[in-house]
């Protein structure tokens, strides 16, 4: 077996045999549901941790078999299915979200070019010019499943968790997109392997004259956009603290409130494939992908054979911990706080950035002086309408005069405003025809 640092491009796939296609399909399914099963036991034990209790220990070493004890008990459990549903639409509801999350692992990159049985492929079962775009298809497509198993199920609960999921969607994914807008304006391509393989190169930028080496990772040269991507892909995923269609205080447990069985385990089968999917994503995007992070880079092999498919596994499982250790500290946003924050907050300062970074790479082969003028004259537009911009200050509170000043004729009778309560007449009648203490007889009888 040779280890090659090779890096794939587009022409290295549809070269594989048959045989070795499907070994690699079913390698990226392995894996999915693999990283579902540990990613179950690893989030009970990483909560369990930060609310300083053991979490899972009795089955196996660490608790690592409950997970397979739990899934084998609800496999084994009864289905219910309710009278009222749509036995077909109900059935479909949880294959569509399962089937969705796991394509999309099929184009992320696991690593560069290596050798398998003497044939040299990379280790990603496919990738596309616009590899990107079909994975933000099958994100979108996920909330089909949602949907749909809160309508079949033929109840109130459900439904409103399934619409709320489609809100949830239509708010965060534009934010998510407009955040892979930056990622394709530095790197030039849509495909994963090459947003890989432009996260290898240092860019050389420019500052007052100076050349200076950038790091490689869009995660720091884009910073608000990881930021942002990341905040969408946990509200895409219906994750806490954004897990609004499945909230146990309001919705009982939201769209999958009439499930069981099977069915329930594909549905949570799901939630965690497209954590590890969109984990994963958020690495290939940002996070160099397969590729050593700082110091491992100073070993020269660190990036060639099957030691880059090791890194890309640690940079999931970070940002899956991270995923854990959200929904462990955060609480629960109300549905208005959650809608506000991705088209008030994250949607505008979206497009302010993207706009920002367009202006700079426009002006990167400009001279000096234009460039100076050109950032000084934005500046100064920026710096007068935040000068001139109203201020959003509260409005004064009404006093209590003027609130019953402006009572709308017709409405009840108010109180007293001095919290004082009047004297009842029928309670001085009943205290006038009480009869008078007779003192006299008292004394009379003390011994």
């Amino acid at each position: 077996m040779t280890f090659l640092a090779q890096e794939p491009t587009l022409a290295d796939f549809g070269q594989d045999p048959w045989w070795l296609v499907l070994i690699k399909i079913v390698f990226a399914f392995a894996f999915g549901l693999l990283a579902t099963l540990l990613g179950v036991w690893f989030e009970r034990r990483v909560v369990g941790r930060m609310a300083v209790r053991p979490g899972p220990n009795q089955l196996g070493p660490f608790g690592l078999l409950q997970t397979l004890a739990d899934g084998m008990k609800m496999a084994f459990k009864e289905d219910i299915l309710p009278r009222s549903a749509d036995k077909v639409v109900y059935f479909f509801a949880p294959v569509i979200s399962v089937v969705c999350a796991v394509t999309a692992l099929s184009v992320m990159p696991f690593g560069p070019m290596v050798s398998i049985f003497g044939h040299q492929t990379p280790l990603q079962v496919t990738d596309v010019s616009v590899a990107v775009l079909l994975v933000l298809a099958c994100s979108s497509m996920a909330v089909y499943g949602v949907v749909l198993a809160g309508w079949a199920s033929g109840s109130t609960y459900p439904l409103l968790g399934g619409l709320r999921s489609s809100a949830q969607l239509i708010s965060y994914e534009i934010a998510l997109g407009l955040s892979v807008v930056a990622v394709f304006m530095l790197s030039g391509t849509m495909s994963t392997s090459g947003i890989v393989a432009a996260q290898g190169e240092r860019p050389q930028l420019e500052f007052f004259g100076f050349d200076v080496a950038a790091p490689g990772w869009y995660a720091i040269l884009l910073f608000p956009s990881f930021v942002i991507f990341f905040i969408a892909i946990v509200g895409e995923t219906n994750r806490a603290p954004f897990d609004l269609p499945e909230a146990e205080s309001e919705l009982v447990a939201g769209f999958m409130t009439e499930y069981s069985s099977l069915k329930f385990a594909l549905i949570m089968l799901s939630e965690y494939v497209a954590m590890v999917t969109m984990s994963a994503f958020t690495v290939t995007l940002f996070l160099g992908g397969w590729r050593a992070p700082w110091p491992l880079t100073i070993w020269d092999g660190a990036n060639s054979g099957w030691w880059p498919m090791l890194w890309f596994f640690g940079k999931v499982l970070v940002l899956v911990f991270v995923f854990v250790w959200l929904r462990g500290t955060l609480p629960r946003l109300r549905y208005d706080q959650f809608m506000r924050l991705g088209w008030k907050v994250l949607l505008p300062l979206n497009l302010v950035w993207i706009l920002v970074l367009a202006g700079w790479l426009k002006t990167q082969g400009w001279e000096r002086a234009d460039r100076l003028i050109v950032y000084g004259a934005i500046a100064g537009v920026v710096l007068i309408v935040t000068m001139i911009w109203p201020s959003r200050g509260r409005a004064p509170k009404p006093t209590l005069a003027e609130e019953v000043n402006n009572r709308p004729p017709g409405s009840f009778p108010l109180p007293p405003l001095d919290l004082q309560v009047p004297p009842s007449p029928r309670t001085q009648r009943i205290v006038a025809e009480r009869e008078p203490a007779n003192l006299a007889d008292t004394d009379s009888r003390e011994v």
